[in-house]
């Protein structure tokens, strides 16, 4: 979590509270003119204080049917960086966590859609996607795609993040990207190949050189 210069600022994580001991928490620390009112570094440390917070060892965690690959998977997606990095997680040929477990199962919280055909580059069907994410004869690797995500004829997606209902015209190249939910990339567009073109398209360039589509944005040439 970003703090001021030279304030060392705890990192958020999951928190369950009572909502009465959490609203007068935050009271008393509003009241309190040395507080920096920051919840990982103010708030939680004072309750921590009084006996009134108490943590969970996440390490020790045992999962039904987890591997030792599988223990303390751990990720702070607070920058598009990290987000990006435990996307990328998803799709390593061993994942950090196993993702088909029937024991202990990942459920995505999307609305059921209809399955959809996955096309070749010939037009003949080849898998299906029953999250709704349709891809018409393009070439998708390593990449996270969903639900609503249509991929057009002859367009190539590796090292990407699609999210709900965004577009890619046939022809379209993204590399190193993340694409926001409605956003649209335009048939024979490249997004991530040039960062600096990236950047004088008015996109976005994270520090490790991930380009980001904003949501409903249309990619201009």
């Amino acid at each position: 979590m970003p703090g001021r210069p030279g304030q060392a600022y705890a990192s958020m994580g999951n928190y369950l509270f009572d909502a009465d001991v959490l609203a007068d928490a935050v009271r008393r620390d509003t009241a309190d003119d040395t507080s920096r009112h920051d919840l990982g570094g103010d708030v939680i440390p004072m309750l921590a204080g009084h006996g009134a917070a108490h943590a969970y060892d996440f390490c020790a965690n045992q999962l039904p049917g987890a591997t030792a690959c599988d223990a303390g998977y751990w990720r702070d997606a607070g920058t598009l960086d990290s987000y990006y990095g435990a996307q990328m997680d998803l799709c390593a040929l061993r994942p950090a966590f196993n993702l088909a477990s029937s024991q202990w199962p990942i459920l995505p919280q999307a609305r059921s859609r209809p399955p959809e055909p996955v096309r070749d580059r010939g037009g003949q069907a080849g898998r299906v996607v029953s999250s709704g994410a349709n891809v018409s004869g393009g070439l998708v690797g390593e990449s996270v795609l969903a639900p609503g995500v249509r991929v057009g004829e002859g367009a190539s997606v590796v090292r990407a993040v699609l999210l709900h209902y965004a577009r890619i015209g046939p022809r379209a190249v993204i590399r190193h990207a993340i694409v926001d939910e409605n956003a649209v990339v335009p048939g024979g567009v490249q997004v991530g190949v040039d960062k600096q073109h990236d950047r004088a398209r008015g996109l976005l360039v994270s520090p490790g050189g991930v380009t980001i589509v904003g949501k409903g944005q249309q990619v201009p040439p």
